[in-house]
């Protein structure tokens, strides 16, 4: 689900929630040892998402939230914040040529650099987490 997050929509903040789960907790992020990944830039995207970052002439950039049952991926394009809903159950993940990865969810896709260090232990934190946490069941879900 590519959603605008730019305004406070509680609707919108609620089905976001049941997709990808609550925020973590101050106390649970410590024990992650962060659950935010560093500025990301982005390399290329699929169809609908390029076409919001052609808008402006900023730097394409994006950040990924982990959740407790997905993953979100945040970047902005004129003075609005876009968000890619992604539940661990549609997520994939791959690693491309040793500097990029890509992330995929149906017909949506980011591919991002990971030039800088800790990005590589970021994404292997997210695949540890999700094949942890992964639903055993559809009514987990």
């Amino acid at each position: 689900m590519l959603v605008n997050v730019s305004y406070n929509r509680p609707a919108l903040t609620e089905k976001i929630n049941k997709q990808v789960g609550r925020p973590f907790t101050l106390m649970e992020r410590v024990k992650l040892k962060g659950s935010g990944s560093p500025k990301l830039e982005i390399t290329s995207t699929s169809l609908e998402i390029h076409n919001l970052l052609i808008l402006d002439n900023n730097a394409n950039n994006c950040n990924v939230e982990m959740r407790r049952k997905g993953i979100i991926i945040r970047f902005r394009s004129l003075l609005e914040t876009y968000a890619l809903i992604i539940p661990y159950f549609k997520l994939n993940l791959y690693k491309g040529k040793a500097e990029e990865y890509g992330i995929y969810k149906d017909h949506f896709f980011i591919k991002v650099k990971a030039n800088k260090p800790g990005i590589h232990k970021f994404f292997q934190k997210i695949l540890d987490y999700k094949s942890d946490n992964a639903p055993t069941q559809i009514e987990d879900l």
